[in-house]
């Protein structure tokens, strides 16, 4: 286990929710944003974080305090920052949220969302995911994102999605490179569309999409061609449109894989809960498998 590319994966993941919280939602600018800045829909502070980390914060946290991922635990955690908090959470995992919070079982809550929405592909599961990409081992990491995904996405397809990021960052964390982790990673892959997505990145144009499949696609792309942490994250958040998510994703992948000393430094400096995040960060990487 590789201590900065697990630290890098974590804060790297709200590194890019930071940055790209004030361009959320909205056409690509003129001139990149290549700092931490405020505003935007959700009139965010330089440096502030969205849904994305306080859901991963609250994955991680359960994962350490229950040594194992625990769909009960992680529920609770999550309604609990939802209601601190509920301007950030998207439609599907709010109203499953409300559903939980009202006694329904996390995957009876999901399933009822995801008929009565008539579907729930969004990438509410992929963007929070990583901590379990840290957490577990390459041989466990697939089923427990596909579990992870279920609490709050009915949808098979956003487990594969988010299976998929978290298997390139549990490989990358334990010594593997990007390319060695992307092959194994499309090996495991059973969703024809995300697979015939990836398996050619280049042949698709990066969209920052609301949809699992197009976002991790938009993501994994974005990584995979980027040369440095600081590339990756402001090519992804530029983009527009979903913008701290891709953000999120793409700054866990390629914490993961350039570790946490690439990150720029006024970037860590203006982390909102930096030192708050880094002790968490910490403590999921020493309860971590090998």
């Amino acid at each position: 286990m590789h201590k900065p590319r697990a630290l890098g994966a974590f804060i790297g993941l709200a590194i890019g929710d930071a940055l790209g919280a004030p361009l959320e939602g909205l056409p690509p600018r003129p001139i990149a944003v290549t700092e931490m800045e405020g505003g935007g829909i959700h009139d965010t502070l330089p440096g502030e974080y969205t849904d994305d980390t306080l859901q991963a914060t609250a994955l991680a946290e359960s994962l350490v305090e229950c040594g194992e991922f625990d769909p009960d635990d992680f529920a609770r955690r999550l309604v609990l920052v939802y209601r601190a908090h509920p301007k950030f959470f998207g439609p599907t995992s709010g109203a499953v949220l409300d559903l939980i919070e009202r006694g329904v079982a996390p995957e009876d809550a999901a399933r009822r969302v995801h008929e009565a929405r008539g579907g729930s592909r969004s990438n509410g599961s992929v963007m929070r995911g990583i901590p379990i990409g840290i957490f577990y081992p390459p041989e466990e990491v697939w089923e427990v994102s596909l579990a992870a995904s279920r609490v709050t996405h009915h949808d098979s397809t956003a487990g594969e999605a988010s299976a998929f990021v978290n298997r390139m960052v549990s490989g990358m964390c334990r010594g593997e490179t990007a390319d060695t982790a992307f092959s194994r990673a499309l090996d495991l892959s059973r969703d024809p569309e995300l697979r015939g997505l990836l398996e050619d990145y280049r042949a698709h144009a990066p969209e920052p999409s609301l949809d699992a499949v197009i976002c991790t696609h938009c993501a994994v792309r974005i990584f995979m061609e980027a040369s440095s942490f600081r590339d990756a994250v402001v090519w992804a958040v530029n983009l527009g449109g979903d913008a701290d998510t891709v953000g999120a994703i793409v700054g866990g992948l390629a914490g993961a894989h350039f570790g946490i000393e690439s990150i720029p430094a006024s970037w860590l400096s203006a982390l909102r809960d930096r030192k708050d995040l880094l002790s968490l960060a910490q403590r999921l990487f020493a309860e971590s498998r090998p």
